[in-house]
């Protein structure tokens, strides 16, 4: 197998845990990521899309009720679930994204998890995880994480710093993003900031190698992703066996049906699944992961 050094390739993903399109685009990065599984070096930078010096809105309910509409009207072209009852729109996005960066210094496939579950607070639970607190408890019980290290980590200048760079960085776009066309409902133009300049939308994919730079901006089909690595590194994508659905769900612990659709092979859902519904359709836990999960106490067991 090509060592991810050995390719050159590195995959920026400009995210942010609380974003809606984000959320949606998780079976296609999902996909992405088991295709290009130790061959690339992958990085999130966050965005911090909700910010600490945003004024807060003179009618929250008001605005609840709008962004609540905006996410229906976002997991209507993604399938992805939503919180049956949204309480608030996320105060700020400095909690769940110091949590996010900082589960990175305990591995990889931890902060997968990390990730994972700061993105379900919102959108399964309809509780944005927006303090530190709330992005604590969200991801208690994910497997491998010390959870007193993450805390204190959270609390540390090098944290801070890592997300601050991670915000910068997000709002230097590179030019091929500040007017993007397509048919997507969600192409990826850069939007304008504050201070009066551009950030990236969220998710955008930036693919840097020896051979140049590609960027797929936006909510985008997997066939896109996968053209920009082709051009870029022929042959560095395979395609891997989907795993059965036990399997699958054993190893991502988290799959909405738009996932379990790409990531796994045979009838779904598997028998000892947990069925957690949201507004819009199931999500669904391994047993394990539903023992400790935020929405245990909403789930149920598949039917066989």
């Amino acid at each position: 197998m090509q060592r991810a050094e050995a390719a050159g390739v590195e995959v920026v993903e400009y995210t942010d845990p609380l974003c809606p399109w984000a959320w949606g685009s998780e079976p296609v990065f999902r996909e992405l990521r088991a295709a290009l599984a130790g061959r690339v070096r992958w990085r999130r930078a966050y965005c911090v899309l909700f910010d600490d010096d945003d004024d807060p809105p003179p009618d929250p309910a008001a605005e609840t009720a709008w962004y609540a509409r905006y996410i229906e009207d976002v997991v209507a072209h993604t399938g992805a679930p939503r919180a049956r009852r949204l309480s608030r729109v996320a105060a700020s996005s400095w909690p769940s994204s110091l949590a996010a960066k900082a589960a990175e210094r305990q591995g990889g496939e931890v902060a997968e998890r990390v990730v994972r579950r700061l993105r379900e607070s919102v959108f399964v639970l309809g509780e944005p995880a927006d303090t530190v607190a709330l992005a604590l408890s969200a991801v208690r019980g994910v497997p491998g994480l010390d959870h007193e290290r993450l805390a204190s980590d959270v609390a540390s200048t090098t944290v801070r710093e890592a997300v601050l760079a991670d915000r910068a960085e997000a709002r230097q776009p590179v030019a091929e993003v500040l007017s993007v066309r397509g048919g997507s409902p969600h192409p990826g133009a850069a939007k304008e900031t504050a201070e009066g300049g551009y950030r990236y939308a969220l998710p955008t994919l930036l693919v840097r190698s020896p051979a140049g730079l590609r960027v797929v901006p936006g909510w985008r089909p997997y066939e896109e992703y996968a053209a920009a690595f082709e051009e870029l590194s022929p042959g560095l994508l395979t395609v891997p066996a989907r795993p059965a659905p036990s399997e699958a769900l054993a190893r991502y612990r988290s799959l909405t049906g738009p996932e379990a659709a790409v990531l796994s092979d045979g009838p779904w859902p598997p028998r000892d699944a947990v069925r957690v519904e949201t507004g819009n359709g199931p999500l669904w836990l391994h047993p394990d992961e539903a023992a400790v999960h935020p929405a245990r106490d909403l789930g149920t067991p598949a039917t066989p």
